[in-house]
């Protein structure tokens, strides 16, 4: 593994657009009595500091769950970037990977954490995307499971046939459901996909306007302590990546802050590695979830080690694009050494 604070210089530089809220308030709030007042008057700042005040800023959007809320939490992240002059926006919870991306693409956040099925679905929607540190696949995770009410008959995946599962379109859930009536050689046709998001698929769930829900967490844990939610699957059949997605932009600004800020997103998953307790009452901070939930979530989330992708990382990424687009997941094939962020010098 390379951790990130060793990684300099692996990449070209992928510079990154970031407009920052006083230099859009100057923008707009200036007054044109006439042409000449307007002209006179269309910067307040000098280039040079303008440029210099978008540099400095780096906006995090997060989920509920995994590196990034923790990190808003502790207060390290915020620290260290401050001590180098950038300043830290956060924008979130978001309520899966899809909304988070479109924050990303609509210039509302720079950063966020994803899965590799949604990062992948984005760019292959040609949204400005781009990946900029990975965590490799948790074989031993719990993190992701298929979920039936505690009184359903439903007790293994071929219980699923001619049932309704709940899973987020092109996301996770759905990458989980196909690939384990794959593994149990069951016709995907056979099994309807009711596309769902976390928030309306819970309840689908427990009102039974659904059978199942392939979800993450903390929805799991949410789901079995305090609905009474049942696994029919301990093991993924296909672990995923982790990915910290970045937002493109323009790609003429902002290096030095996107990199400094996976850095030490990769320290606050080392910390989140040695302080499992600490890390769960965070997440009791920021999400408003109980106790229970955030340490059976932390627990079953499993290690949170970001790097950068090697060759390898890259090779396997590009073969799960590849099914998605075997799948008819995504519309059109994803290249992953493309997608990478430059973000070296």
């Amino acid at each position: 593994m390379i951790p990130l604070q060793q990684c300099r210089f692996q990449h070209s530089s992928l510079l990154i657009t970031i407009f920052c809220i006083s230099f859009i308030a100057s923008g707009c709030t200036q007054t044109a009595v006439n042409g000449a007042d307007q002209s006179a008057n269309s910067s307040t700042k000098p280039v040079s500091s303008q440029t210099q005040e978008k540099n400095n800023v780096i906006r995090l959007g997060y989920q509920k769950g995994g590196i990034i809320p923790i990190a808003r939490q502790r207060g390290e992240l915020e620290r260290e970037l401050v001590a180098q002059n950038i300043k830290v926006e956060w924008s979130g919870p978001f309520d899966r990977c899809a909304t988070l991306l479109q924050a990303l693409n609509g210039n509302r956040a720079d950063i966020g954490g994803c899965g590799d099925i949604p990062s992948i679905s984005g760019i292959a929607a040609q949204q400005p995307l781009c990946i900029g540190s990975i965590q490799r696949p948790k074989l031993d995770a719990l993190s992701n499971a298929i979920l039936v009410r505690g009184n359903s008959p439903i007790r293994k995946p071929a219980d699923l046939i001619g049932k309704k599962v709940a899973v987020n379109q092109g996301g996770a859930g759905e990458y989980l459901l196909l690939k384990v009536l794959e593994k149990e050689n069951i016709p995907k046709e056979k099994v309807q996909r009711v596309y769902l998001s976390p928030n309306d698929a819970a309840p689908a769930l427990y009102q039974s306007s659904v059978d199942a829900w392939a979800v993450w967490e903390p929805y799991v844990s949410i789901a079995e302590l305090e609905h009474g939610a049942r696994r029919i699957t301990t093991t993924h059949p296909a672990p995923t990546y982790g990915i910290m997605v970045v937002r493109s932009g323009s790609v003429t600004e902002n290096p030095t802050a996107v990199k400094a800020a996976l850095t030490a997103l990769s320290k606050d998953g080392e910390w989140l590695n040695q302080n499992t307790a600490a890390a769960a009452d965070f997440m009791v901070k920021e999400l408003k979830v109980s106790n229970a939930v955030a340490k059976q979530a932390t627990k079953n989330r499993g290690l949170e080690s970001y790097t950068f992708p090697t060759a390898e990382d890259i090779a396997n990424l590009q073969k799960t694009a590849d099914w998605l687009l075997e799948q008819k997941i995504i519309p059109q094939r994803v290249d992953i050494t493309a997608a990478v962020c430059p973000l070296g010098g």
